[in-house]
């Protein structure tokens, strides 16, 4: 099976954690959003997987080379023009079973049904309440009848997960080769959802399935909720730091140096971070960055920043430093 993640997106959304990193390599529950979604996929029969990256696209080769044995091949996407245009891009590895994956939701389903699909295709969906920010699909008994991007009046609630499995990858490009020659765009882009619409309409028979839990990681927000959610499934082992206490659940790295503070619950702190004198809680703090004599809560806090004193809600970019009613003297 040939898998294509598309990863070229600015995360405008997520700033200021994205202006230095890509939003698949943001952290929460002790890894990048891109590792959560790896394990989750690798059960699959995976022949190739095609990263299709842009802005800060090295920082996602060099992840996935430092951490993965995986058989992976990286395409830039030069033009943001979209889904579709994105995943043409991979048009030379696309014959036969072909898995489409957006790495910007975390989700939980067993993967490995793909394998037993005997249809055209299987489409991943999840009930939400307001359909009209997603691509939804509408159904015809099993098959899904038609697509429709961002609906501005009611057609369903059954939202695209941005997960999409095709039998044959090859009608897939064929159908986004037809959608760029026409022009036709959503807000500016291509949308893999007009893609998709024009394989139905000519005969392609697409089912889909719900998944259970689908978490979006696309604003702060979400991301504080979705590390909510992980931290939720972790063992958790017991933590000891003398003078301090640890509510979980949370992620702690063992290179992170906890003094004289309450911890959690809900907190991701990463690998060599030092909380001093502190009271954090539901929030995510970088590697290497230093929280001193403050109180944090609904907080992401970037790698290498440095935040001292106040209580605050700080959404903090990497190597920024934050002071708050001290002088900082350092």
């Amino acid at each position: 099976m040939k898998v294509v993640i598309p990863l070229a997106g600015l995360g405008k959304r997520l700033r200021p954690q994205t202006h230095t990193r890509p939003k698949p390599l943001v952290n929460l529950a002790g890894k990048p959003l891109l590792g959560h979604i790896l394990e989750r996929i690798t059960p699959l029969p995976i022949e190739e997987i095609i990263f299709i990256t842009g802005y800060l696209g090295h920082q996602i080769e060099e992840y996935v080379s430092a951490n993965y044995d995986l058989p992976a091949r990286y395409v830039e996407q030069e033009e943001q023009l979209g889904q579709a245009h994105a995943i043409g891009l991979a048009r030379d590895s696309l014959h036969g079973p072909t898995f489409i994956v957006f790495a910007d939701t975390i989700f939980e389903t067993d993967i490995r049904k793909l394998t037993q699909v005997e249809s055209d295709g299987l489409i991943y969906t999840h009930e939400v309440d307001d359909p009209s920010r997603f691509g939804v699909a509408v159904m015809d008994g099993k098959h899904i009848s038609r697509l429709v991007e961002k609906p501005k009046t009611p057609v369903g609630n059954l939202a695209i997960v941005g997960l999409y499995y095709f039998s044959k990858g090859e009608r897939l490009i064929t159908a986004i080769d037809e959608l760029l020659e026409s022009g036709k765009q959503t807000e500016g882009e291509y949308y893999i959802a007009d893609a998709i619409q024009l394989m139905i309409e000519h005969g392609a028979k697409l089912e889909t399935e719900t998944m259970p839990v689908w978490l979006d990681c696309g604003t702060s927000e979400a991301l504080l909720d979705t590390n909510r959610y992980l931290l939720g499934t972790y063992h958790q082992p017991k933590f000891a730091y003398p003078g301090s206490t640890v509510i979980p659940p949370v992620y702690i790295a063992d290179s992170a140096v906890i003094e004289n503070s309450v911890i959690g619950p809900h907190v991701s702190l990463d690998r060599d971070a030092r909380v001093t004198g502190s009271i954090v809680r539901d929030s995510i703090l970088g590697q290497g960055c230093k929280v001193d004599k403050t109180t944090l809560e609904g907080s992401i806090i970037g790698n290498d920043a440095s935040v001292r004193s106040a209580y605050s809600c700080l959404n903090v970019g990497d190597t920024a430093s934050v002071s708050m009613g001290t002088t900082n003297t350092e």
